[in-house]
């Protein structure tokens, strides 16, 4: 029998999915004008005249605004954890009663992130498996969101929001922010680490996002971690330099590289 739980969030999942589909619309809608408009000018600058024009950013919002057309303004999902499952899940090793440290070390700081074995093991297990063999070490923190949503996603050593272990884990302690509001949110309040993932049940992988300023999102996202005083700090130096090329949503303009990452048992 489906809860009214479970039925509050597939709800905020398809409102979320029909969101995306809307903002992908005027999205390639944003594109086709654009390659016009590209297409206009060089004809115009090929001919030695100047031309003046205002075109929508690449990412199918204006400057300043990440509002899909017909919509309010929204809270887009961290991006996708990449290809389908391809691996077996790492058997479960951790202790269950236990807390572990993740211990980043970037070229923007340490920041260690307090995980819960008891809440998330399967999350911490998977975390623990990919540290151990040096998976993360040496990849970049790949997107910075700066409106409406305020994460640093990391975890993809491909740097490009599209990679994965392999495999996906399920999803754990979706109850821990407490019931979605109206909208279908809860907050993920600032110092808050959890998996990205596909929008949809159980797609977690090895990609996941350090929330640096309280962030509301569907209860879609296991919530797996605390990130320490020293560490949040040195992620919200990085969020305020911003994102290239004055966007709002794309790679941070302070690169973020993860040298070394290790999990250790508390």
């Amino acid at each position: 029998m489906v809860t009214s739980d479970q039925r509050r969030r597939q709800l905020a999942r398809e409102k979320y999915v029909r969101q995306q589909q809307r903002r992908e619309e005027k999205r390639r809608k944003d594109r086709r004008r654009n390659t016009v408009i590209a297409s206009v000018l060089a004809v115009v600058l090929a001919s030695g005249g100047a031309v003046y024009a205002s075109v929508a950013l690449s990412d199918g919002s204006k400057k300043g605004s990440d509002n899909a057309a017909g919509d309010t303004p929204t809270t887009p999902a961290p991006s996708p954890s990449g290809k389908e499952s391809e691996n077996p899940e790492p058997k479960l090793t951790v202790d269950r009663k236990a807390s572990y440290d993740m211990a980043l070390k970037t070229n923007a700081g340490d920041i260690t992130i307090t995980m819960d074995a008891a809440k998330t093991p399967r999350t911490v297990n998977s975390f623990k498996h990919l540290a151990d063999k040096k998976y993360f070490d040496g990849s970049k923190c790949h997107r910075l969101t700066t409106q409406n949503i305020y994460v640093l996603q990391c975890g993809d050593p491909q740097g490009t929001g599209t990679g994965g272990p392999g495999y996906t884990i399920p999803d754990e302690n979706l109850d821990a922010l407490g019931k979605p509001g109206a909208d279908g949110s809860v907050t993920f309040p600032a110092g808050t680490v959890a998996m990205a993932n596909t929008g949809q049940p159980g797609t977690g992988g090895s990609q996941f996002f350090l929330v640096y300023k309280d962030t509301k999102l569907p209860p879609t996202y296991t919530p797996f971690g605390k990130i320490d005083a020293a560490g949040l700090k040195a992620v919200q130096e990085v969020a305020a330099a911003g994102v290239e090329d004055g966007a709002t949503d794309g790679a941070p303009k302070k690169a973020v590289t993860v040298e070394k990452a290790t999990v250790t048992k508390k």
